[in-house]
């Protein structure tokens, strides 16, 4: 059985959503991020950075959401989400999650945790506002793209990226271009936030809604 440490809404969700459409038994297990539980020393025997998520498949123990979302949709083919190895669509794939995970997530982190990204405090405000146009950039280009093949990332069919841009629609819900109002993102999170494995796991970790 996967267990999948997690915390609700956090870069945890994308592996949770894979979890649920795939359909393998899975448990799984909060590490509390109000009491810094990621620090735990034992939580960083499995995870040494102090992030979440991580996912435990038997002897395996696998950390960064892009990995675990693959590890997982690559034992269960039968499920759908990802294209045949070397393809065209699967290049296609890999493009776009490592977009969605190399990309906009390191600009998300700036957007949240700008103190982070600068020893100046009066930068701060500038740090953010720069991350916050930098998601701009990237969430115009997945919606021109989504344009020209959609309604899904690889076309008419559904892959781990389109659970992964849905978690990160989620979190720009704070931003005041939201991707969400960019029509063909829209369209796209529309039909997977709809899927009966998301609507299970969003009820599983309280939210709502969605985005």
């Amino acid at each position: 059985m996967y267990e999948l440490f997690y915390y609700p809404s956090n870069a945890s969700l994308a592996p949770h959503f894979i979890l649920e459409e795939i359909g393998a038994p899975f448990e799984l297990r909060l590490v509390d991020r109000k009491v810094n539980g990621q620090k735990d020393p034992e939580y960083l025997k499995l995870n040494p950075m102090g992030r979440i998520p991580t996912l435990v498949d038997g002897d395996l123990v696998l950390f960064e959401a892009a990995a675990i979302c693959l590890h997982l949709a690559n034992k269960h083919p039968e499920a759908g989400l990802v294209p045949e190895l070397a393809t065209a669509e699967r290049a296609q794939l890999y493009k776009w999650l490592m977009f969605l995970s190399n990309t906009i997530q390191p600009d998300f982190m700036t957007f949240y945790y700008p103190e982070q990204h600068t020893t100046d405090t009066s930068a701060i405000a500038s740090v953010k506002a720069a991350a916050e146009g930098w998601l701009d950039t990237a969430y115009a280009v997945i919606n021109e793209a989504l344009g020209q093949c959609g309604p899904y990332l690889l076309g008419d069919t559904i892959s781990v990226a389109d659970f992964y841009l849905l978690m990160e629609v989620r979190w720009g819900r704070f931003q005041k271009n939201s991707p969400k109002d960019l029509p063909n993102i829209r369209r796209c999170v529309d039909l997977v936030a709809a899927r009966p494995s998301v609507l299970r796991a969003a009820a599983a970790e309280g939210i709502d809604p969605i985005y």
